[in-house]
């Protein structure tokens, strides 16, 4: 965009830009015409939407607006109206003069009150929570609850069917898919306790396909497809809710039908349910003991669990020797953290809750029957684990076979008992006989990080930030829980990620702020016009911050994004200011009109005023581009609109205080050398 501003726009500008007046030859009838092709535009581009059920491809709206667009600039030439005559300058100048006078003789109440309004700012500033990014509909959903270690395959099994039963019952669900367990690599070490249930979601709506006979549709197809651009042989048919909808109270739901239509049309009376609902329903539904729900997206939880292993936004891990004590004291966490107001769920990992089946082998028994401990060793791992006997060749590709025995047999330590292993002299001796069975308690999985043990606690969160949630949850688990010596909490996920974020914007935001200065001071070339453009971007933070307030969004990358843009454009907006300023005052210096205060205060009416059009045709044409972000419902939207959203709300509020503020100032600097001039 830089390089067409300071390449191609001076061209178009000779070709377009000049002093024409409307030439003779031309009649009324042909201008009506030729305003009429130009208007043609927006019906084409409402009739592709649907309403008509008009389909032209994107080539020939683009083409049919091209056309538009050249009658109305080329083919009714006009003579350019001087500012004074543009009533649309007419306007804002009368708006502004008062303005700019009013402020120019109280100079000290309008920096006051500025300075009162970049105060009163901290009030919603002190209310924004803090996360490290806005959640995301991914379009689908990803329910990954957790059990006790300990629970058996078949009782697993059961337990996903009911869960997946349930969840198919809800009309926003088009079809789940489970798993429990793992698959045999290391890259997925998944206990059975850990269920996820990838839930894919129907589309709000979706319109039926009707095919429409047309008196062309038999034509070959090189004649007929021309006036299929026109007249399609396919229409939308009605359209089929998949999503339920909620009322909306407005304020003219009591008026009327003939009156209220068209407010319906712009404010509907009805929403489709959001997914943060549709979370709170499924989690309602899918209660069972034993179980802790959580509700996430697919795609940011596989990269959660990648980098930090979290799979819920907070995730607690606690450091330290015995596994015993990390159990204990993950109990007493779970439950301090339960109690705290905006916990979904917590769930503390049972270190040593897994069941184990251990064999001691009696080895005078075995040496009774001349058996070796590999012999009976072998016949119990091929029960339990299973032996590869065999490979199986599909194509290319070869597979081994694994024998052992079935799973109710190896559930059953009776039956176990009374398996028998071949002894040399070909006697059957039962299992029993050769070796002792226990039973006992014991970790199902051993955690580390940095060599230390490790237990997880996972957090689930609901209507609260992040930031705001672990520092209050923090002071609760220190004051309540005492952890002994050798022992330590690491709060982890999406908190982690956070805290490193903010430590690199800690670096980024002021290179940012040093970079805009640079420019400025080589555009200026003088420091003071430099730091009074930089004085004005405090108050682009006032607008930025009350929108964020107003629309309930925290801070986050995102927004903070934002802010760094809004920097860059509240600057341009001074730098058009402090331009027309300059331009006035060396324009009147050069005159010799410039011998005092109210020669000063002429100059700046002149460069603020006469140039209110261009000043705020510069915000409105950024405006114009960002404003439709916030009405975007699409995938991505979420952290869109927290990057426009305080680019929005600061454009406004720093083009209103620039073209007071910066006036006022530029008098009180200007002023001192109209004294000296004086003197």
């Amino acid at each position: 965009s830089a390089f067409l501003a300071i390449t191609i726009v001076p061209v178009l500008m000779t070709f377009f830009i000049r002093e024409r007046t409307i030439e003779p030859g031309v009649s009324r009838r042909n201008r009506k015409l030729i305003w009429l092709s130009a208007l043609a535009g927006p019906p084409l581009l409402v009739a592709a939407g649907g309403v008509s059920g008009l389909k032209l491809p994107d080539w020939s709206l683009a083409a049919a607006l091209a056309v538009s667009l050249f009658a109305l600039i080329c083919l009714v030439p006009q003579k350019i109206m001087s500012e004074a005559r543009n009533p649309l300058s007419r306007f804002f100048i009368r708006v502004y003069l008062p303005v700019i006078r009013w402020v120019l003789k109280w100079r000290k109440t309008t920096l006051l009150l500025a300075l009162a309004i970049l105060m009163a700012s901290w009030f919603p500033l002190s209310r924004l929570g803090s996360e490290f990014m806005p959640p995301l509909n991914e379009g689908d959903l990803l329910y990954m609850p957790t059990t006790m270690p300990g629970i058996s395959i078949t009782k697993a099994r059961e337990l996903i069917q009911q869960t997946d039963r349930i969840i198919q019952r809800f009309p926003e669900v088009h079809h789940t898919l489970g798993k429990i367990g793992r698959a045999e690599t290391a890259t997925d070490p998944a206990p059975l306790s850990m269920i996820e249930t990838t839930i894919t979601l129907s589309p709000q709506v979706e319109y039926e396909v009707i095919p429409v006979k047309r008196f062309f549709s038999s034509w070959p197809g090189w004649l007929k497809e021309p006036l299929t651009w026109v007249l399609p042989e396919e229409k939308k048919g009605p359209i089929a809710r998949q999503w339920r909808t909620k009322k909306i109270d407005r304020f003219f739901s009591d008026w009327p039908a003939v009156l209220k239509a068209p407010l319906a049309w712009v404010l509907p009376e009805e929403r489709y349910i959001t997914i943060e609902e549709l979370i709170d329903d499924l989690d309602r539904a899918v209660r069972f003991p034993g179980l802790t729900n959580a509700w996430t997206m697919p795609i940011k939880t596989r990269i959660d669990m990648l980098s930090t292993g979290i799979k819920t936004p907070v995730g607690i891990k606690l450091m330290g020797p015995d596994l015993e004590v990390l159990s204990e004291l993950g109990s007493q966490i779970e439950a301090v953290i339960k109690e705290i107001p905006g916990t979904l769920s917590a769930y503390s990992e049972r270190v040593t809750g897994g069941n184990y089946l251990d064999f001691s082998i009696r080895r005078h028994e075995i040496a009774r029957y001349g058996l070796t401990v590999g012999d009976v060793q072998e016949v119990i791992m091929s029960a339990i684990g299973g032996m590869n006997v065999t490979q199986t060749v599909e194509g290319l590709e070869r597979y081994p076979v694994n024998l052992r025995y079935s799973r109710e047999l190896r559930d059953d330590v009776e039956r176990l008992k009374r398996v028998l292993v071949s002894a040399p002299t070909g006697a059957q001796v039962p299992l029993a006989q050769l070796a002792e069975f226990r039973t006992h308690k014991g970790p199902a999985g051993i955690k580390s990080e940095n060599a230390r043990r490790t237990a997880w606690i996972f957090v689930d969160l609901k209507g609260v930030d992040i930031g705001s949630y672990v520092e209050r949850a923090k002071e609760i688990v220190y004051e309540q829980v005492n952890l002994p010596a050798g022992y330590s909490v690491v709060w982890s996920g999406q908190y982690e990620y956070m805290q490193k974020a903010r430590a690199t914007l800690n670096i980024v935001v002021p290179v940012t702020l040093l970079l805009i200065f640079l420019l400025l001071f080589f555009h200026f070339h003088n420091v003071a016009e430099s730091i009074l453009v930089m004085a004005s971007l405090p108050f682009a933070l006032i607008g930025g911050v009350w929108l964020l307030y107003w629309l309930g969004y925290n801070l986050s990358v995102a927004v903070i994004v934002g802010f760094i843009a809004l920097a860059g454009l509240a600057a341009e907006t001074g730098v058009v200011m402090l331009v027309y300023l300059d331009e006035a005052y060396r324009r009147r210096s050069d005159q010799g009109k410039m011998a005092s205060g109210a020669d000063l205060r002429a100059a700046i009416i002149e460069g603020a005023v006469d140039r209110v059009r261009p000043k705020l045709m510069t915000v409105s044409t950024t405006l114009i581009g960002l404003l439709p972000i916030m009405w975007g419902t699409e995938t991505g939207s979420e952290v869109m609109k927290r990057i426009v959203a305080p680019m929005v709300g600061g454009l406004v509020s720093s083009t209103i205080l620039t073209l007071v503020i910066i006036p006022v100032v530029y008098d009180i600097w200007k002023m001192r050398e109209v004294r000296k001039v004086q003197s």
